[in-house]
């Protein structure tokens, strides 16, 4: 069971008004450690090593189930109070453990959903995407990561801490969602203060996105121009800088193709639309960027990306992701956050 993959099919059940989007939610945080954190995978049987802990990995990934929570809410699900706790307790974990400068870091590139992003190449010292090479660098840096004795979470890593501008966007606007929720004022001002950082550690005025930021490892690679920078106009706080990000959205030349988002822009030299994690389009960050889109009141530009996205989709056939050119799908299919077209 993967963390963001259920958060995501949690909102397409709600999106149906259907109690089992109540039961995902349950069960991605059924397994939360006394510190507050939510593994990334929880496991049905014997698996490769992700940390030191037999029943889940030891990583995270971003936190979307805020986002869940409260798209049953506003869907008219009630969310029973555990949930409410779990999810502050699993928000916290960042502010107490992972954060650098107001920012929160991460130790693996799992963390942050985007397992081959371009952006990791610095570390991986790959531009093309191998499959055996892939998994042998992420072993190490399994290897390579630092775990809390109690619990067995990783909280460090001896090559690789990061602090990537669409994860800390993904945290600003769950302390938003967290504040509306519970109603404590506190998260509410944390997640400006994320906002803040990440304009003045993680805003590239000369390419008119947000960047990442390597602490341990890594290089230029931080800067390359992929889909994660634009969509961190969702926890942005200036007006001026986000609508600059989501312009972009509207660009042949960057990120609009014919059947959605491209990861990469069409020009960049590492752009292959059918390789994985260099430019495909992938339905949960469709998703995303049509939340972005609606936080800064752009509602034309998230109806064309709504339709453009459900027809990438259906055209697909419900693909893990596919070719933002063509259509075509690639990775599993049908693979269940396809189904978020039903909350687009």
């Amino acid at each position: 069971m993967w963390l963001w993959d259920s958060c995501f099919h949690s909102i397409a059940w709600t999106s149906f008004h259907d109690e089992r989007g109540i039961v995902e939610l349950s069960q991605v945080m059924r397994k939360q450690f006394s510190n507050g954190f939510v593994p990334h995978m929880v496991y049905a049987g014997p698996t490769v090593y992700r940390g030191p802990r037999p029943d889940v990995s030891s990583f995270t990934q971003p936190p979307v189930y805020a986002l869940a929570m409260i798209w049953a809410r506003r869907h008219g699900l009630p969310l029973p109070s555990y949930l409410l706790q779990q999810m502050s307790r699993a928000l916290s974990y960042f502010t107490q453990r992972r954060f650098r400068d107001g920012l929160a870091f991460v130790v693996h590139p799992w963390e942050t959903g985007c397992d081959d992003s371009p952006r990791w190449d610095s570390w991986l010292g790959t531009s093309m995407w191998d499959p055996q090479k892939w998994l042998d660098s992420d072993q190490r840096l399994v290897d390579a990561a630092v775990f809390s004795r109690d619990e067995g979470d990783a909280f460090w890593s001896n090559e690789f801490v990061c602090v990537p501008s669409l994860f800390n966007a993904i945290l600003s606007q769950a302390f938003l969602f967290a504040a509306e929720l519970t109603g404590k004022t506190e998260f509410r001002r944390t997640s400006f203060e994320i906002g803040e950082a990440m304009d003045e550690f993680l805003w590239d005025d000369s390419q008119g996105i947000y960047i990442d930021r390597p602490i341990v490892g890594g290089g230029e690679s931080c800067r390359i121009p992929t889909l994660d920078g634009v969509l961190s106009a969702l926890g942005s706080i200036r007006q001026e800088r986000a609508l600059a990000c989501l312009d972009q959205l509207r660009d042949p030349s960057r990120f609009e193709a014919p059947f959605g988002l491209r990861y990469l822009p069409a020009t960049h030299p590492l752009y292959l639309p059918n390789s994985y994690w260099r430019g495909p389009a992938w339905p949960q960050l469709e998703f995303l960027a049509i939340q972005a889109c609606r936080r800064w009141g752009q509602d034309d530009l998230a109806t064309q990306l709504s339709e453009r996205s459900k027809q990438g989709i259906a055209r697909s056939d419900w693909a893990e992701y596919w070719n933002p050119e063509t259509g075509s799908g690639l990775g599993a299919r049908p693979q269940t956050w396809a189904s978020l077209a039903a909350a687009m």
